[in-house]
């Protein structure tokens, strides 16, 4: 807790404060407070105390040790694709997937000082997956993008160094909660730049609380070093009319000699279909395993 910019620790106390009094009621995000993350999770969850974590490790840590009932975890953004290291962090995690939720992210540039037209900047400050949402607008205006832990981290990282040449790009609570001035709103490349959030838990959702609602699974695989494993494991999801929406491929090791994918199914085990295209694929694998099944917070198609 304690990596955290000064302007950020103050609040980050007292967020944890409140969560370590009621850890049933406590959801973990990764970022500082005021980050896109800290909006999702007070927006997924209302009732629930949102718990500031440094990194996405600390995030899911939270949870595995009692801290947190849940962690809400970015996964994928609609304009810069997968968010890094989440597909080798939640398998590890042991966690289970027990919804999903969707946000428009919008994006402000912020700096010390006033609002005076013309104003320049050398650089600006922000995750690597913000910068990249909005790569064209800083390009165009000869900003040097540098990374940060999180959005709101680099809104509270530049308070802190009090340098006025440089910027961050946040959302707009930042702004508020660091003493900066917002130079300009929407600076995202895509008016419809949306991220998709899951959250997890110690444990998966009974098959009972998503009965009569749309559900989508998600699973991992590895599929055989021999030739057509993949197209093989997939047939099943084809022969049965299963809609897989989601497949993504990552390494594992240094040896490159068999690729893991990451799924999303519509519907879950219990449906025959689910049942049979799942088996198929898991003749054809060397491991499949569930990471969780959860209601469509959207619907898909």
């Amino acid at each position: 807790m304690r990596s955290f910019p000064g302007p950020a620790l103050e609040i980050v106390d007292r967020m944890r404060a409140a969560a370590v009094a009621d850890p049933a009621r406590a959801i973990a995000f990764q970022g500082s407070p005021g980050a896109n993350s800290h909006r999702a999770a007070t927006e997924a969850r209302p009732a629930m105390q949102a718990l500031p974590c440094f990194s996405f490790e600390d995030a899911l840590d939270a949870v595995k040790d009692g801290r947190a009932a849940q962690a809400i975890i970015p996964i994928e953004n609609s304009q810069h694709g997968r968010v890094a290291d989440i597909h080798f962090l939640l398998p590890e995690s042991g966690l289970h997937i027990v919804g999903e939720y969707f946000m428009p992210i919008h994006h402000a540039l912020m700096a010390l000082g006033d609002n005076t037209p013309g104003r320049t900047f050398e650089a600006a400050y922000s995750h690597p997956q913000a910068l990249g949402q909005s790569r064209h607008y800083l390009r165009a205006r000869g900003i040097v993008p540098l990374s940060h832990a999180d959005t709101a981290g680099a809104a509270a990282y530049v308070a802190e160094r009090g340098d006025p040449s440089v910027a961050a790009i946040a959302p707009a609570l930042a702004a508020e909660l660091y003493g900066l001035t917002i130079i300009e709103n929407n600076v995202e490349d895509s008016a419809d730049n949306m991220t998709r959030f899951v959250i997890l838990a110690r444990e998966p959702l009974a098959a009972g609380a998503l009965a009569g609602k749309l559900v989508m699974t998600t699973f991992i695989f590895e599929v055989k070093n021999i030739p057509a494993a993949l197209y093989k494991s997939l047939g099943g999801f084809a022969t049965n009319g299963v809609n897989m929406t989601k497949l993504e491929s990552y390494q594992q090791g240094t040896s490159f000699a068999a690729t893991t994918f990451y799924a999303d199914i519509i519907g879950a085990p219990g449906d025959p279909a689910i049942d049979r295209a799942l088996e198929e694929c898991a003749f054809h694998s060397k491991e499949l395993r569930i990471l969780g099944c959860y209601e469509q917070a959207r619907a898909r198609g």
